[in-house]
């Protein structure tokens, strides 16, 4: 309950009417019992933020119920409506709300930095330059979130004045203007080579409480491959595009596991991971791994043989909800020992097939679990992309994955010795396996690019693990909401309507339409 009324304070204060105090009702509308942000060290904002910020938008409802299904991954073991893309706007209004939420504490950061008041106090933690920088490409990460899923927003620079960007300025902008697509793509792109070039690597981000970078250096990188990946996306359409991925490449991206960025939880039921806790901790064993990409890895579909990376992603069917807690299965090589669900079918023909499939392995269903938010596996196959399709690239972001996954090298080599050659549909299908658990990354791929076109689509006829009493072998994928394809987007929540809809509507018409089949500016698919 105390979420649900901050977020709808937060929203209501970011999107409704404001109206001007008075000097007579100034004294009236402090609130005594608000802490002073301005007090607090940067770091624990920034670490507050960061925590909040992949907690819900990585749980079982905003990651697992509606993108985590979509690009198939998972699929739902009891209520299959929102894999056929019938999402809960409850869970679109919080996804919205969160990304927001987490915004304006990074925002914060930069205050607590730049604040003649607050400046002196956080440089005993930090460089303020670096964590200035930290902010920045946070917000980066955020927004290109947001409009990766939604198209014009609300947005907030930095360093722009533009008269478009008006979010997160509460004491001027209540009811902000949605900014176009193309403004945020290139100003996400001149955010990310600023905050880079203000990056002081010999001096540390925080001195303390630093959950995620650890390093200057490595969050150099991390804005380096976040500029790269975001340019790779709108080449073509933004302008200057081309041009910021020559120079992320020169500016230093990541180049080993090492320089992955993510959030790895405690080793505890404090502060697990969040399918863990909603595995374990709220018994919600809803999600299993799908068929189609169970399929995948096991040669059946596609141009790849079998890839050692099922065994490190599914768990085998004999593995029980305790036994993969325990870690006392044994991986094997007997490929009919790894089942996915079904993706598609009704809620009905759930209980029917759900008996012997795989749940998720212990490397993912653990209290320590890492949530990334880019790693040096997907900057490889940037590379390749960007490099022509090269080769060596594509391998090179195979064999990374497969590392940090923990696949033996005998493994590894054997299957990098037989990988069909790198070309669009390769590669692009090799990162969308080695973003598994990334589902948001992998959806705006899948949307770029039309892969992995071994995804089961709306309308088709697949076979089912069991067949039924009546003696059906097989299901039509009937998607709900009237869609024939994997939704193009999200549709603005609902009660943005009523709390900002002058601007909605004008967001929606300059897009094409508040529609789940309108396309963003960059998809081909």
């Amino acid at each position: 309950m105390k979420k649900i009324f901050i977020s709808i304070v937060s929203i209501v204060a970011l999107l409704t009417t404001t109206v001007s105090c008075t000097d007579q009702l100034e004294e009236i509308n402090k609130n005594p019992n608000q802490p002073d942000i301005m007090g607090v060290p940067a770091y624990g904002v920034f670490n507050g933020a960061v925590f909040n910020l992949v907690n819900n938008s990585r749980g079982s409802f905003s990651s697992g119920r509606m993108a985590l299904p979509w690009v198939q991954y998972s699929a739902q073991r009891n209520y299959t409506e929102e894999d056929r893309f019938q999402f809960r706007e409850g869970t679109n209004q919080s996804l919205y709300t969160d990304y927001y939420l987490a915004a304006i504490d990074f925002k914060t950061v930069i205050e607590l930095n730049t604040n003649p008041d607050t400046k002196v106090l956080n440089s005993a933690y930090g460089n303020n330059e670096n964590q200035i920088a930290a902010a920045r490409v946070m917000l980066a990460y955020t927004f290109l979130q947001l409009v990766d899923a939604y198209g014009d927003v609300p947005y907030y620079s930095y360093g722009n004045k533009d008269a478009d960007f008006q979010a997160l300025q509460l004491s001027e902008f209540i009811k902000p203007k949605f900014a176009s697509q193309e403004k945020i793509y290139a100003d996400l792109l001149k955010e990310l080579k600023e905050a880079s070039a203000m990056i002081i690597t010999s001096e540390p981000v925080f001195t303390k409480g630093d959950n995620l970078f650890k390093s200057a250096t490595k969050l150099k990188k991390f804005a380096n491959s976040l500029r790269l990946r975001i340019a790779t996306r709108v080449k073509g359409v933004v302008a200057g595009a081309e041009g910021h991925i020559a120079e992320a490449i020169a500016a230093g991206v990541m180049t080993s596991n090492a320089d992955n960025v993510g959030l790895t939880y405690q080793k505890d039921d404090i502060n697990p991971s969040p399918f863990y806790r909603d595995f374990y901790l709220s018994n919600r064993t809803d999600f299993a791994i799908t068929n189609t990409f169970v399929d995948l890895l096991k040669g059946k579909l596609g141009t790849f043989g079998v890839d050692p990376r099922l065994q490190k992603y599914a768990a085998p069917i004999t593995a029980s909800k305790t036994a993969v807690k325990a870690f006392s299965y044994t991986e094997t090589d007997d490929l009919t020992q790894y089942v996915g669900m079904p993706y598609g079918i009704s809620s009905s023909l759930a209980a029917s097939q759900r008996p012997n499939t795989s749940f998720w392995s212990s490397n993912v269903l653990k209290q320590d679990y890492t949530e990334i938010l880019m790693e040096y596996a997907e900057v490889e196959f940037l590379l390749s992309e960007n490099n022509g399709w090269n080769n060596t690239n594509y391998q090179n972001g195979v064999k990374a994955s497969m590392q940090r996954w923990g696949v033996s090298d005998v493994k590894i080599d054997a299957y990098i010795a037989t990988l069909a050659p790198a070309n669009q549909a390769n590669v692009i299908t090799q990162k969308y396996i080695a973003l598994f658990m990334q589902p948001y990354e992998a959806y705006a791929e899948y949307r770029r690019t039309g892969y992995p076109n071994t995804l089961l689509q709306p309308g088709g006829t697949y076979n089912l693990n069991v067949a039924l009493e009546t003696g059906e072998t097989t299901y039509t994928f009937e998607a709900l909401n009237k869609l024939t394809a994997m939704p193009a987007r999200f549709t603005y929540p609902v009660n943005l309507q009523q709390l900002n809809g002058v601007n909605v509507k004008a967001a929606a018409a300059n897009i094409g339409g508040d529609l789940l089949s309108t396309k963003l500016i960059w998809a081909k698919k």
